[in-house]
Protein backbone atom coordinates (compact mmCIF):
# COMPACT_ATOMS: atom_id res chain seq x y z
CA UNK A 1 0.00 0.00 0.00
CA UNK A 2 1.35 3.12 -0.79
CA UNK A 3 1.19 6.48 1.37
CA UNK A 4 -1.44 9.13 0.75
CA UNK A 5 0.15 11.58 -1.70
CA UNK A 6 -2.33 14.59 -2.54
CA UNK A 7 0.24 16.06 -4.49
CA UNK A 8 -1.15 13.45 -7.82
CA UNK A 9 -4.58 15.59 -7.46
CA UNK A 10 -3.08 19.36 -6.65
CA UNK A 11 -1.49 18.58 -10.13
CA UNK A 12 -4.55 17.37 -12.03
CA UNK A 13 -6.26 20.68 -10.71
CA UNK A 14 -2.81 22.53 -12.26
CA UNK A 15 -3.19 21.26 -15.42
CA UNK A 16 -7.26 21.85 -15.50
CA UNK A 17 -7.03 25.50 -14.65
CA UNK A 18 -3.97 25.80 -17.27
CA UNK A 19 -6.46 24.66 -19.85
CA UNK A 20 -8.96 26.90 -18.23
CA UNK A 21 -6.64 29.62 -18.45
CA UNK A 22 -5.18 28.39 -22.59
CA UNK A 23 -9.33 28.78 -23.00
CA UNK A 24 -10.53 31.44 -21.97
CA UNK A 25 -7.16 33.21 -23.64
CA UNK A 26 -8.56 31.47 -27.03
CA UNK A 27 -12.35 33.14 -26.20
CA UNK A 28 -11.12 36.60 -25.86
CA UNK A 29 -8.94 36.09 -29.08
CA UNK A 30 -11.69 35.21 -30.89
CA UNK A 31 -14.11 37.89 -29.40
CA UNK A 32 -11.67 40.40 -30.45
CA UNK A 33 -11.28 39.42 -33.89
CA UNK A 34 -14.96 38.83 -34.48
CA UNK A 35 -15.76 42.87 -32.97
CA UNK A 36 -11.94 43.01 -35.16
CA UNK A 37 -14.52 43.66 -38.78
CA UNK A 38 -16.43 45.87 -36.99
CA UNK A 39 -14.01 48.19 -35.93
CA UNK A 40 -12.64 48.75 -39.30
CA UNK A 41 -15.80 49.20 -40.73
CA UNK A 42 -16.71 52.27 -38.37
CA UNK A 43 -12.95 53.41 -38.66
CA UNK A 44 -13.32 53.38 -42.61
CA UNK A 45 -16.24 55.62 -44.01
CA UNK A 46 -15.03 55.51 -47.31
CA UNK A 47 -14.70 51.89 -48.63
CA UNK A 48 -17.36 50.22 -50.57
CA UNK A 49 -20.05 48.93 -47.89
CA UNK A 50 -19.93 45.38 -49.81
CA UNK A 51 -16.52 45.12 -49.20
CA UNK A 52 -16.45 46.42 -45.74
CA UNK A 53 -19.27 43.78 -44.76
CA UNK A 54 -17.44 40.95 -46.39
CA UNK A 55 -14.45 41.77 -44.35
CA UNK A 56 -16.79 41.96 -41.24
CA UNK A 57 -18.44 38.73 -42.28
CA UNK A 58 -15.10 37.14 -42.06
CA UNK A 59 -13.27 38.45 -39.54
CA UNK A 60 -16.83 37.39 -37.06
CA UNK A 61 -16.83 33.69 -38.61
CA UNK A 62 -12.90 33.60 -37.44
CA UNK A 63 -13.69 34.94 -34.39
CA UNK A 64 -16.68 32.66 -33.50
CA UNK A 65 -14.56 29.78 -34.39
CA UNK A 66 -12.22 30.80 -32.57
CA UNK A 67 -14.65 31.09 -29.36
CA UNK A 68 -15.79 27.84 -30.08
CA UNK A 69 -12.38 25.98 -30.11
CA UNK A 70 -11.53 27.85 -26.97
CA UNK A 71 -15.09 26.65 -25.00
CA UNK A 72 -14.27 23.34 -26.34
CA UNK A 73 -11.06 22.96 -24.77
CA UNK A 74 -12.28 24.04 -21.59
CA UNK A 75 -15.49 21.14 -21.85
CA UNK A 76 -12.50 19.08 -23.19
CA UNK A 77 -10.63 19.57 -19.67
CA UNK A 78 -13.31 19.36 -18.01
CA UNK A 79 -14.03 16.28 -19.05
CA UNK A 80 -10.83 14.74 -19.11
CA UNK A 81 -10.04 16.05 -15.57
CA UNK A 82 -13.33 14.10 -14.16
CA UNK A 83 -12.13 11.14 -15.70
CA UNK A 84 -9.11 11.37 -13.55
CA UNK A 85 -9.97 11.98 -10.49
CA UNK A 86 -12.22 9.59 -10.51
CA UNK A 87 -9.04 6.87 -11.36
CA UNK A 88 -7.29 8.67 -8.16
CA UNK A 89 -7.56 6.18 -5.09
CA UNK A 90 -9.47 8.41 -2.12
CA UNK A 91 -6.00 8.60 0.29
CA UNK A 92 -4.79 10.67 -2.48
CA UNK A 93 -7.76 13.23 -2.65
CA UNK A 94 -7.77 15.48 0.16
CA UNK A 95 -10.01 14.91 3.25
CA UNK A 96 -11.95 18.51 3.19
CA UNK A 97 -11.69 20.08 -0.26
CA UNK A 98 -14.12 19.89 -2.72
CA UNK A 99 -13.60 18.18 -5.85
CA UNK A 100 -16.65 18.98 -7.82
CA UNK A 101 -15.82 22.53 -7.31
CA UNK A 102 -13.16 23.06 -10.40
CA UNK A 103 -15.50 20.64 -12.32
CA UNK A 104 -18.10 22.52 -12.11
CA UNK A 105 -17.07 25.86 -12.58
CA UNK A 106 -14.98 24.70 -15.72
CA UNK A 107 -18.34 23.32 -17.18
CA UNK A 108 -20.05 26.72 -16.69
CA UNK A 109 -17.02 28.45 -17.65
CA UNK A 110 -17.29 26.28 -21.58
CA UNK A 111 -20.85 26.82 -21.69
CA UNK A 112 -20.71 30.31 -21.46
CA UNK A 113 -18.04 30.16 -24.42
CA UNK A 114 -20.35 28.78 -26.60
CA UNK A 115 -23.39 30.86 -25.24
CA UNK A 116 -20.89 34.17 -26.23
CA UNK A 117 -19.95 32.11 -29.42
CA UNK A 118 -24.10 31.62 -30.50
CA UNK A 119 -24.15 35.64 -29.70
CA UNK A 120 -21.57 36.83 -32.04
CA UNK A 121 -23.20 34.51 -34.41
CA UNK A 122 -26.84 36.24 -34.47
CA UNK A 123 -25.68 39.80 -33.48
CA UNK A 124 -23.74 40.08 -36.56
CA UNK A 125 -26.68 38.36 -38.75
CA UNK A 126 -29.07 41.22 -37.65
Amino acid sequence: MSNPDPRIFFAAERTLLAWLRTGLTIIALGFVVARFGLFLQLLSAQTIAGSSHAQSGTSAALGVAFVVVGAMAILAATVQHQRYISTLPQSDLPASYSRTFAVVLSALIGVMGLLLAAYLSFSHAS
